[in-house]
């Protein structure tokens, strides 16, 4: 993923040894992607020909913006049968977590028991932003509560290993509630965060043969499906 502001690299290293979780090899769960306007126009047909089963798509960023090819690409998952949600992308230093919440659920975050669309995501990564861990812990409790209180659901956090390691001080209060979507380019997912037993999605490359970056569901297509659900 990228920021709108800065074009931020993912940290590949590993976490220091309090985080605790087993390694998993890469294997053929559900291919998904995760895609923005640095995509340009996809065509979502041939995505979905290729077997492509699910997508995070990004929505908004910070308070400011809002994807311009945000609904283009929505709809044109959606139109393909692709499982879908949005993300979003924080700037804790900007505003507080319940701000940035209400704006990316106001610009397309929110999420119904549909059975096509995933709970939203929040991309977590770079700096940390002049926080603290514990006044970072807080911002992202805030944002999830108040995602939570409008749609009924967690969202799914997004990070490296090593970004929550340093900026959150490898917190483990999210592991009960908030799905993880794992940052790892390589052919094992490493050691996770802090509480997470296991992964819920892993973006396991920054290309390859889908458009964008390149994820993988940890389960099976009626346990994708039962995400959608809630």
């Amino acid at each position: 993923m990228r920021s709108f502001f800065t074009v931020l690299a993912l940290s590949l290293l590993s976490a220091a040894s309090t985080a605790s979780a087993t390694p998993l090899v890469k294997r053929a769960g559900p291919q998904g992607i995760d895609v923005s306007h640095y995509q340009g126009s996809i065509d979502w047909a041939t995505v979905a020909s290729q077997g492509v089963a699910w997508a995070y798509i990004k929505a908004t960023e910070g308070t400011t913006f809002i994807d311009p090819l945000f609904s283009q690409n929505y709809i044109g998952a959606t139109n393909n049968g692709i499982i879908r949600g949005a993300y979003h992308f924080a700037h804790p230093d900007t505003s507080s977590g319940a701000t940035q919440a209400n704006y990316f659920l106001a610009h397309g975050g929110g999420w119904s028991g549909d059975g096509i669309t995933l709970p939203g995501a929040i991309d977590l990564e770079g700096t940390c932003y002049g926080l603290t861990a514990a006044q970072m812990v807080s911002w992202i409790q805030d944002f999830s509560d108040t995602y939570q209180a409008s749609t009924t659901r967690y969202p799914a956090i997004y990070t490296t290993t090593s970004w929550w390691a340093s900026c959150t001080g490898n917190s483990a209060a999210f592991a009960s509630t908030n799905p993880l979507w794992i940052a790892h380019w390589a052919s094992t997912i490493g050691t996770l965060p802090a509480g997470w037993g296991s992964t819920t999605f892993w973006q396991y490359a920054d290309s390859g043969p889908y458009p964008g970056d390149q994820d993988l569901f940890n389960g099976d297509a009626a346990g994708l499906s039962s995400i959608a659900l809630g």
